[in-house]
């Protein structure tokens, strides 16, 4: 049973494709549901960011697994997904597990060691196991991936002076406004990338901030955290757009909050006064139409690639120590993955011959009825003895085969089917296993 990943992301995909295939979070739920009940999907889950839509999964056949959840993206979303293949990454066992952990490490960010991805893994994680998604397989390996998240940003420089897409951002905005300090501020989006860039303007010396947020109540908790600035109302945003120099937007909608009828408004009373717009969000909040405005400049998250070099140059010297980190970690769940061939056989040889111990002890109670209680203790403990230490040499050996030599571990397997008779679809299910196994080596 393979390993897939089919995703796009920054690296693949512009904007523009990856806010036509975004999942809404409220939908993610319901998404795994739907997923999960693709015949040839076993396990899966879905990680949905502002740079990236990606779909883990085990499957029982490569091809059927990866056309059906292709399938599952244009039946779910009941949209055009025709330029889909132009920028869907495919990848099998070994690349879907060094992918995972690169990201779940920071390293496949477009800011390398951004604080929120190893958040983002997590959350996605936990979805997939309300929806009842995930077998052991990929828990496994959501394991181990937020193992190696955890070590590269405790053991490794990648995560200092973290920067976020948030961060990066204000950052963009303060190298093409002449700085912050004295600036007005909006920020619409009350979440965390809307709650950290606020944060950030105002130790930048911001003279005013305003957030914006579809509820006033969560406004007015991020203006109470950051101890400084003023709630608005979305339908004040008029007036706010009006006095703001900076707007940073990222809200979760599925439509324009940034018009080009809203901006217009907004600029009628200040036409000469430029109006500085960082769109962060996916699915965009401004229409990019509303950037032909005089004195109106619209920057979408593709645009940070400036703060991006700033950040791999930063941390160049730490991307070498997470990548052993990485395979150190992938190599654990892989020798995992393979002693999977073990399982099968070390299940039914011990449930059969503690079957035959249990039936021939029952047995001989049966015959010796005056035994004490503590005479039958024995005799069953003794039993237990008996069965593990003749089991353990061939438990163990099988154990170990199955990570040194598949081949010789399924041969050892199947001689152990038939001379103890273990079950009949056995070979079936080893050979599964195997072809899973073998396509992470």
């Amino acid at each position: 049973m393979p390993l897939v990943c089919l995703g796009l992301s920054h690296r693949s995909a512009p904007v523009d494709v990856r806010e036509r295939h975004a999942f809404p979070a409220h939908k993610m739920g319901e998404a795994l549901i739907a997923l999960r009940d693709y015949e040839a999907v076993r396990e899966a889950l879905m990680l949905a960011t502002c740079n990236r839509l990606e779909i883990y999964a085990e499957v029982d056949d490569y091809e059927a697994g990866v056309a059906q959840i292709k399938e599952f993206l244009g039946n779910f979303r009941h949209g055009d997904v025709a330029d889909l293949d132009s920028y869907l990454y495919t990848l099998l066992g070994s690349g879907a597990i060094d992918h995972l952990f690169r990201v779940a490490t920071g390293l496949d960010s477009m800011l390398i060691g951004e604080a929120e991805i190893l958040g983002q893994v997590k959350d996605a994680y936990i979805q997939a196991q309300r929806a009842h998604s995930l077998g052991k397989t990929l828990h496994m390996l959501l394991r181990e991936a937020l193992n190696a998240g955890k070590a590269a940003r405790t053991q490794t420089a990648i995560g200092d002076d973290s920067v976020s897409v948030a961060t990066a951002a204000v950052a963009f905005a303060e190298a093409h406004v002449g700085g912050i300090a004295g600036k007005s501020v909006l920020v619409i989006g009350a979440g965390k990338m809307g709650s950290l860039a606020a944060r950030r303007f105002r130790d930048a010396g911001a003279r005013e901030i305003h957030v914006a947020n579809r509820t006033q109540a969560r406004a007015r908790e991020v203006v109470a955290e950051i101890g400084f600035g003023k709630a608005v109302e979305l339908p004040g945003l008029i007036e706010a757009l009006a006095s703001a120099d900076i707007v940073v937007t990222s809200t979760g909608a599925s439509h324009f909050i940034l018009t080009p009828g809203n901006v217009a408004e907004a600029m009628l009373g200040r036409p000469e006064r430029p109006l500085f717009i960082v769109d962060i969000a996916v699915p965009r909040d401004a229409d990019p139409e509303a950037g032909r405005i005089p004195n109106v400049r619209i920057a979408d998250i593709d645009a940070l690639h400036g703060v991006v070099d700033r950040t791999l140059e930063a941390r160049k010297a730490a991307i070498p120590l997470v990548e052993e980190i990485i395979v150190e970690h992938a190599a654990r769940f892989a020798q995992w993955y393979q002693s999977r061939v073990a399982v099968p056989v070390i299940a039914s040889l011990t449930q059969k011959a503690d079957a035959i111990r249990a039936a021939e002890i029952d047995r001989l109670f049966a015959r010796c009825p005056d035994l004490t209680e503590r005479e039958r203790m024995l005799i069953t403990g003794s039993s237990l003895t008996i069965i593990s230490k003749l089991l353990h040499t061939a438990v163990t050996r099988i154990r170990d085969k199955a990570v040194e030599n598949q081949a010789e571990a399924i041969t050892h397997a199947l001689i152990l089917d038939e001379l103890f008779d273990l079950r009949t679809s056995l070979g079936d299910e080893l050979a599964t296993v195997f072809l899973g196994a073998a396509e992470i080596e």
